[in-house]
């Protein structure tokens, strides 16, 4: 399978055509990654003359400058230098799944044009760190997989339609798990389904470094002097927020930029680090990535969901195989705030969620979400 790599490129252009470099805007990426002009030409394969040639054109487009530079101290960005390079960061955050979704698509359609004979197996996710590892360990052990990133109600979807192999998604560990459960409540009744564990992960707020606005909990949100940004409406991670909310008697009109929402974690990450907002929620994997603080709220178990006779299929067989091998799960104990411990564990979906087939659901829960569903409601 011919694998296929999309990726953005942006550039500032003046109203005379005049285009800014886009080799300067990953040179000022590096820069700000590295702390210092010579380890950023050094690491773009670029000579130090010429990175300085990049920097000085840059400059006199905007007319400021974009570096300062102190002997001994290396190089840092001017505001301005700020500006771009985080402006960098939230493009490639908010568009990654995207692309990787087109990207797949793209190379599926060239499989099947080129009569490719290897199983191809259909995955539905909400994006995620894990995910990503475990379709690029895939990849290298030649399996096949068209991935399509969504939220989880479109994945949950796709499997009970048959549209994909299997979905993943991911469902808060504790008193919100059936809240949250009962959602996806029309795409599980009736179905013979089957759950396998990728990991666990941690979700909560992101601050800026040293959290200098000191948002310790969902009531501090409802502060004047703090800014949020919030997941798109349909995520599971607003999902969870919106109940976290609802259970404490926080009510979200109250919270500047509820409405506000981006869609991904690591585009929450790069709004919050770029000074955007104060606070933002989300998995602690981007916080860290992107040097912010985090303070966990909640713990969520992230699997994928399919059909119960495809667990014995080749190609699952194949995905829990990656799954259970140790040194996949170090890599993804590795991301800060996962733990692969469970990674490989098929249950059923009713052994999985106890409350499937529990007493005491009353209306507005899981199971009568499922009778509903049942009923074709």
């Amino acid at each position: 399978m011919k694998d296929i790599a999309i990726r953005p490129a942006w550039t500032i252009q003046d109203a005379d055509g005049v285009a800014l470099s886009m080799r300067l805007i990953e040179l000022l990426v590096q820069v700000h990654a590295q702390g210092s002009l010579l380890m950023a030409a050094k690491r773009l394969g670029l000579s130090y003359r010429h990175a300085w040639d990049l920097v000085r054109q840059g400059e006199a487009q905007f007319g400021a400058p974009l570096l300062h530079m102190e002997r001994g101290k290396g190089s840092t960005l001017t505001e301005l230098g700020e500006k771009i390079v985080w402006a960098d960061h939230r493009i490639h955050a908010r568009l990654k799944p995207s692309l990787d979704t087109l990207a797949s698509e793209l190379a599926a359609e060239l499989g099947r044009a080129l009569r490719e004979s290897t199983p191809l197996l259909r995955l539905h996710a909400s994006h995620g760190f894990a995910v990503e590892r475990l379709v690029e360990r895939l990849r290298v052990d030649g399996l096949r997989t068209e991935l399509t990133y969504g939220n989880c109600s479109t994945a949950a979807a796709a499997v009970h339609d048959g549209e994909c192999d299997l979905a993943g998604f991911h469902l808060p560990i504790g008193p919100m798990q059936d809240v949250v459960l009962a959602h996806y409540a029309q795409w599980l009744g009736g179905e013979d389904l089957a759950v396998i564990d990728i990991a666990t992960r941690r979700q909560g707020l992101m601050v800026r470094a040293g959290n200098p606005k000191e948002v310790f909990s969902l009531a501090d949100l409802q502060r004047e002097d703090v800014r949020f940004i919030n997941r798109q409406a349909g995520s599971g991670t607003r999902l969870l927020l919106e109940a976290l909310l609802k259970a404490g008697g926080f009510p979200t009109a109250a919270i500047a930029g509820f409405e506000h929402g981006e869609y991904t974690h690591a585009a929450v990450a790069a709004y919050v680090a770029s000074g955007m907002a104060d606070v933002g929620f989300g998995v602690e994997t981007p916080a860290r990535q992107f040097k912010l603080d985090f303070v966990p709220l909640a713990s969520e178990r992230y699997f994928l969901l399919c059909r119960s006779p495809l667990v014995d299929t080749p190609a699952v067989q194949q995905v829990l195989a990656a799954l259970r091998d140790p040194a996949f799960r170090q890599l993804l104990d590795a991301l800060p705030g996962y733990d692969a411990a469970i990674a490989g564990q098929v249950l059923k979906l009713e052994e999985a969620f106890a409350a499937l087939n529990g007493p005491g659901f009353g209306e507005g829960t899981l199971a009568s979400g499922i009778r509903q569903a049942n009923r074709g409601a």
